[in-house]
């Protein structure tokens, strides 16, 4: 299953850059495809010794606008070449996925980090001076999907990065994320992240 999955993610990454200014959006889904997809083989794997138990300690928590939120379904992946991390992705949801047709995805969060060639480490990375970084927060609604990102020059968003290997991620973030239709900015504080490589980590 981690085979199909890290599959789907290399498609992720040559899509995202053929048309990274276009597809935003299209991309955004892939990714949320990517987080669902995941799950579905967490929940599938009759509970391995590698899933964290609901007691852990991992989360991913930020305060948007002031508001406190304890992100779930959260998931951090990545890889590259040599054992190195060139792409790495850390992203949630507000509330749990919906049980009934119909109803709408919870909105979401989540940050990219792109350093082909190079080497994703402990340390500061920050737009727009990295350049193939994004962040993105989604509300989806009747009438499609709301987003807000930081592809503009004005907004800066922070991750720092305490800790990175195959067993986990561990770090800070902050920033803002403006919608291009409206103008309207959200503040990111208090932004901090501890997860597993690669399991799906619901929060509580």
């Amino acid at each position: 299953m981690i085979n199909k999955f890290s599959n789907s993610l290399l498609i992720l990454k040559s899509t995202f850059f053929k048309n990274k200014n276009t597809g935003l959006v299209k991309q955004f889904f892939l990714g949320l495809l990517l987080v669902l997809f995941s799950s579905a083989c967490s929940s599938d794997g009759g509970g391995s010794d590698s899933e964290p138990d609901s007691g852990s300690d991992y989360y991913f928590r930020a305060n948007l606008d002031g508001r406190k939120i304890d992100f779930k379904t959260v998931n951090f992946q990545g890889g590259g070449n040599d054992n190195r991390f060139e792409h790495v992705t850390v992203g949630g949801f507000e509330g749990p996925h919906p049980t009934k047709a119909g109803e709408l995805m919870p909105p979401s969060l989540d940050f990219e980090i792109w350093k082909l060639g190079g080497d994703i480490k402990a340390g500061a990375y920050s737009t727009p001076v990295d350049q193939e970084m994004v962040s993105r927060y989604a509300i989806q609604t009747s009438n499609g999907t709301i987003l807000y990102s930081t592809r503009t020059a004005d907004d800066v968003f922070t991750v720092k990065i305490e800790s990175i290997s195959k067993k986990g991620i561990k770090g800070t973030f902050s920033g803002k994320v403006r919608n291009m239709d409206s103008g309207k900015a959200i503040e990111i504080t208090d932004g901090v992240f501890n997860l597993p490589y690669m399991d799906v980590v619901n929060g509580n």
